[in-house]
């Protein structure tokens, strides 16, 4: 009677085991990653034809939130992906409900919805490893890519875990930052380089751009009718609100006179004094950052970054504050989409 029980228990078990195993979320891929000695990102890829994304994101997304936590970002590849539709759909499903680009830096272009093209540089021009909107007090937490059409050379898309990023930075610096936090200064003048404030807010009216301002915490002063400046202070680093991690958040080194071209700062330097340049960084309390501070930092994501070849369809999920991005020079004609969510 005993060996009957123990029989049936066993078999009750590998049965309950066969079915966890059935309604396992990895069972129809395989998962990979693109960079030996890193788990950013998780590469998930079908092991049957036209798995559609939308419906296997449906069915597992629980799963890929845990990814997203744990690995800081997510590639599908090789999933049928049928158009921005799609990848909108992705996205909201993972992350939430989808956000405007607002109170940018860079230009971009809306293409549907919610959905924007990635920053629209130069082909020649890189755009250094940042988090989205660290030099905000608000910020997506979740960032979508999609490839439409891959550059015929290079044209990566990097990233780098901002946890490892925090760690290279020494403890004397992250305190600086913790404490004095960043400031950024920005002058928009008419017909000088940067985008224009009309885009940047979204309004044509100075009353509703101050409004804008006093909910974001923004100082507003108009030097004259064309020239507007603004100053924020914002985070250095930052507390993931779910893993609790420390992060590097801020972009200091992007907006800094030094993260331009030397060709470029020099003209700008012999026009304009240094709180007029269109962008520009410091620390919370006005104070100068130190090059070696900066120097740091870029050092700090060079030897976190990671890349890959982009794919047609590929379509990439970032949280936003565990995972930095940013964008190589290419050649030929590139469409990658994008869009975020709060």
């Amino acid at each position: 009677m005993v060996n009957f029980i123990e029989k049936l228990f066993q078999n009750n078990s590998a049965s309950r085991d066969s079915q966890t195993q059935q309604h396992s979320p990895w069972d129809q891929v395989e998962l990979s990653f693109v960079q030996e000695g890193s788990e950013l990102p998780l590469v998930i890829t079908p092991k049957v034809p036209e798995l559609n994304l939308v419906r296997w994101v449906q069915q597992h997304r629980e799963a890929i939130k845990a990814e997203l936590l744990s690995k800081g970002g997510v590639l599908f590849r090789g999933f049928q992906v049928r158009n921005e539709a799609d990848f909108e759909r992705v996205l909201s499903l993972v992350g939430g409900k989808l956000q405007e680009y607002s109170y940018g830096s860079t230009p971009r272009s809306q293409v549907t919805g919610k959905i924007y093209t990635s920053t629209e540089y130069p082909a020649n021009q890189v755009i250094p490893l940042h988090n989205e909107m660290s030099y905000s007090q608000s910020w997506p937490m979740t960032l979508g890519f999609y490839c439409v059409q891959p550059a015929r050379k290079d044209g990566f898309t990097p990233i780098a875990d901002s946890r490892k990023v925090f760690q290279r930075i020494a403890p004397e610096r992250r305190e600086k930052f913790q404490t004095k936090q960043v400031m950024y200064v920005r002058n928009y003048i008419d017909g000088l380089l940067d985008v224009p404030w009309q885009k940047v807010f979204q309004t044509d009216s100075k009353a509703k751009l101050q409004k804008i301002c006093d909910r974001l915490g923004i100082k507003v002063e108009w030097l004259r009718d064309d020239h507007l400046r603004t100053a924020q202070i914002c985070q250095g680093v930052a507390t993931h609100p779910i893993t609790k991690d420390p992060v590097l958040f801020n972009q200091a080194h992007l907006f800094h006179v030094s993260n331009l071209p030397a060709a470029v700062r020099e003209k700008l330097l012999m026009l304009l004094p240094p709180d007029h340049l269109p962008r520009n960084a410091y620390y919370g309390d006005g104070t100068e950052l130190e090059a070696e501070t900066l120097a740091e930092i870029r050092d700090a994501y060079e030897q976190e970054a990671v890349y890959f070849a982009w794919q047609k369809d590929d379509v990439l999920l970032l949280d936003n504050m565990l995972a930095a991005h940013g964008r190589s020079t290419f050649e030929g004609s590139r469409k990658i989409l994008v869009g975020m969510t709060a």
